[in-house]
């Protein structure tokens, strides 16, 4: 859903001159890092998988996103690290970008190390010291302080955002974001 408002939040940024503030959040904090399987993860929920994939694929196309045929959620706690040093560099929007693409086009899994490398590799970013800031941990305290965010905030689903003391949750369409930027 993040890679999917990308472009809306750009057209945003643009239009209006925000500043975007990313503030990660636990979607599936005890997933493991191996991933589980889509039909693992939506069990019993009365999902139609295969709907869900085609409802995406169409919302990504209208944004001119690359998606791709997702078989795994997987944990995402090491890339939010990742992003978190990644805001301290012009390219750390990039890096989300990035990110996103592998998850959601490329069906990469982001709680491997190698792939959060090459990752920061095509997004320009320094290699080593994202070598340094993934095998230290240096974002965990950062990501943790999100984390306490996002639920004060009483966040329960991605994305959401907040302007001033408004929240809006899910990928809304343009005009729904437009409304509540205006209205703070």
């Amino acid at each position: 859903w993040c890679y999917l408002v990308t472009g809306r939040v750009e057209r945003l940024k643009k239009k209006y001159g925000l500043t975007v503030h990313w503030t990660h959040f636990p979607l599936h904090p005890d997933t493991p890092d191996s991933g589980i399987p889509l039909e693992e993860l939506f069990r019993g929920r009365g999902y139609d998988i295969e709907a869900m994939k085609q409802r995406m694929s169409a919302l990504m196309t209208e944004e001119n996103l690359a998606y791709g045929n997702r078989s795994h959620t997987y944990n995402s706690r090491l890339a939010q690290e990742l992003a978190k040093w990644g805001e301290s560099f012009p390219e750390g929007e990039a890096l989300n970008l990035k990110l996103f693409e592998a998850y959601f086009a490329e069906g990469r899994n982001l709680a491997e190390p190698e792939v959060l490398l090459d990752v920061a590799e095509v997004a320009g970013l320094p290699l080593e010291t994202a070598e340094e800031v993934i095998r230290q941990r240096s974002f965990r305290d950062a990501v943790d302080t999100d984390w306490k965010r996002a639920h004060e905030l009483g966040v329960t689903g991605v994305p959401t955002f907040v302007s001033g003391n408004r929240g809006l949750v899910g990928a809304q369409p343009y005009e729904a974001m437009v409304q509540l930027i205006q209205l703070d």
